[in-house]
């Protein structure tokens, strides 16, 4: 008898955990449903590998949320009350409280371009008005508890004839191979760049897709030379806002010239004389900051002049930026003068340009007097007004040339670790170095050229990759700017904050003739007026930081986020700016179809 009653009491939780596999297997298939959202933000593939590729991650990504749903909170409780009425009842509260955390991660995602995680619930709890308008957010919960209570009814009163016809086994395979095959092609989609895979990396919550481009790259397989789709997806920007009204006059030469890793500190009469000497004869910006620590980051915001938020926009690998666009329509011959190796996202970020690349070998240094040479013969033998863009790279890998003399070695900073002091005078003679070849620019200049120098983005002294992409400190950030207007403006020294960002309306306004607003086409305004913005955003779509007046956040695409003082040298414990920041999100998903 009491083996009788163990058997019908392991009979009737066998029975319970089939069901409830089940009910969270229709539950991933409901959360497919509710996800529909993501796509709606992102926009749909329209190539076949990503649309294979969607189909399987889709159905083993939320097949197995819904499975750790199950286990993490239902599968305990059937184990320790095994009843069925109790476990039914649980199930649905269960199914229904992670549907609508789902439905309010959607709204978020699709409002902020991030999921939940306490940082956006503390931000989204202060706009909650704004993200939660009329009822539904009230039905909409009692709708779906009521279709859950029905299905886990149905489901219970139907199981024994789903068990005997052994579906179960079919289906684990099914969404298996879809899970395991998701990840396999996103290794492949990784290594090859191709961006109607990866653009959904950051679309899902809790979604961590493999990635393996050292493993591709050990089999020998190249993945700047496996096949890419040129088939343009749905377009999801409408970049700019409206269309642009720009009538060039003057047309003068534009020489751009961009130097990676460049310390705003370090141009002083010590180690950077003639980038000094040029910065107080013409306009120069104190409080100028990059819009991010990277070669990538920094470039984007130059060009584009939106914020790096955008940068793994799947439209921005097709279109070019419309500052080079309105130069190509007004005109202009433009000109790319970098070394070879030199690897871009968004990548029609130099499609307007002709490219003319250095051979990269040993030295960074002589890749770039080889740069140099390109662009003086390039500049002498075109006849129209020239756009050129002078990417210079010593200093980021700290190189000058053999046999450069440079200057004399500085004490450094008491805060660097003894290997960053020697860096540090290192960094500095390749900074002399570039100043040298500078002054042999700027002497040689025809009279009606437009000068604009800075910085890709500034500089900390390590060697480890990970910290230099993750510090946002103001050494990462803080460029100088300097413009030199031909005929037009005296000497000024501007204190007041600027970014990467501003240069395109500057250019657009100044050069180009252009009578949108900057709102059409940028995330900045003007470098010639003080922006009505009291913050600034710096880096890319994975980690990027606030600066504010008298404090820095930086936030990764987690959600993770840490607060610094104004020089980034002390922790502070306290909550965020929301405000500010919510003003931040916004601003990166301005240019999204809605």
């Amino acid at each position: 008898m009491v083996e009788r009653q163990k058997q019908l009491g392991r009979d009737r939780v066998s029975r319970l955990v089939s069901w409830g596999h089940w009910f969270a297997f229709i539950n991933g298939l409901l959360a497919i449903v509710v996800g529909y959202r993501y796509l709606d933000t992102v926009g749909f593939p329209e190539s076949i590998i990503g649309s294979v590729y969607l189909a399987f991650s889709t159905i083993g990504h939320f097949s197995f949320l819904a499975f750790m749903v199950y286990l993490v909170f239902i599968f305990p409780v059937t184990l320790l009350l095994p009843y069925s009425k109790i476990l039914r009842g649980y199930a649905a509260v269960v199914a229904t409280l992670s549907l609508c955390i789902l439905l309010y991660d959607t709204i978020i995602y699709d409002d902020y371009g991030l999921h939940l995680s306490p940082f956006v619930f503390d931000l989204a709890w202060t706009d909650l008005n704004g993200l939660l308008q009329g009822t539904s957010y009230i039905i909409t919960p009692i709708g779906i508890l009521a279709i859950e209570l029905t299905l886990a009814n149905y489901l219970w009163k139907r199981i024994e004839k789903i068990r005997k016809r052994n579906y179960g086994n079919k289906v684990v395979v099914v969404v298996g191979l879809c899970f395991i095959a998701s990840h396999l092609i996103h290794i492949w989609g990784d290594a090859a760049e191709v961006t109607e895979i990866t653009q959904f990396d950051d679309a899902y919550p809790l979604s961590y897709p493999a990635t393996a481009r050292s493993f591709m790259e050990s089999y020998g397989i190249d993945n700047t030379q496996v096949h890419q789709t040129n088939i343009r997806p749905k377009v999801s920007l409408k970049y700019p806002l409206t269309p642009m009204q720009c009538v060039a006059d003057d047309k003068p030469n534009i020489l751009f010239i961009a130097i990676d890793s460049l310390q705003a500190k370090l141009v002083n009469d010590t180690t950077m004389p003639v980038l000094a000497a040029y910065a107080n004869q013409n306009l120069s910006f104190q409080q100028h900051l990059s819009g991010g620590n990277q070669f990538n980051s920094g470039m984007f915001s130059l060009l584009y002049g939106l914020q790096g938020s955008y940068m793994n926009a799947i439209d921005l690998h097709y279109e070019s930026p419309v500052l080079t666009q309105e130069l190509i329509a007004s005109g202009y011959q433009l000109g790319l003068f970098t070394t070879v190796d030199t690897l871009t996202r968004p990548q029609a970020i130099f499609n307007d340009f002709e490219r003319i690349d250095a051979q990269h070998q040993d030295s960074y240094a002589r890749s770039d007097l080889s740069s140099i040479s390109n662009w003086r013969q390039w500049t002498q033998t075109t006849t129209k007004p020239w756009f050129t863009l002078l990417n210079l790279k010593s200093p980021d890998s700290y190189d000058t040339p053999i046999g450069f003399l440079g200057i004399k070695t500085v004490k450094a900073d008491k805060a660097l670790k003894p290997a960053q002091k020697v860096l540090f005078n290192q960094y500095r003679q390749s900074l002399n170095f570039i100043d040298t070849q500078l002054e042999k620019i700027l002497s040689d200049l025809p009279k009606n050229t437009m000068v604009v120098i800075t910085g890709v983005s500034g500089k900390i002294f390590t060697s480890n990759p990970n910290e230099a992409r993750t510090n946002l400190s103001p050494d990462s950030v803080r460029v100088p700017m300097v413009i030199h207007w031909p005929n037009q403006r005296a000497a000024k020294r501007i204190n007041y904050r600027t970014t990467h960002n501003a240069l395109v309306p500057t250019l657009m306004v100044q050069t180009l003739g252009c009578t949108n607003p900057a709102t059409d086409f940028s995330a900045g305004s003007s470098l010639m007026q003080p922006s009505d913005e009291s913050w600034v955003y710096t880096g890319d779509n994975r980690i990027f930081a606030i600066y504010q007046e008298s404090e820095i956040t930086t936030i990764d695409r987690h959600g993770k986020y840490r607060i610094f003082d104004s020089e980034y040298k002390k922790r502070l414990k306290k909550k965020l700016s929301a405000p500010e920041l919510i003003e931040v999100m916004r601003e990166g998903r301005r240019f999204y179809i809605h």
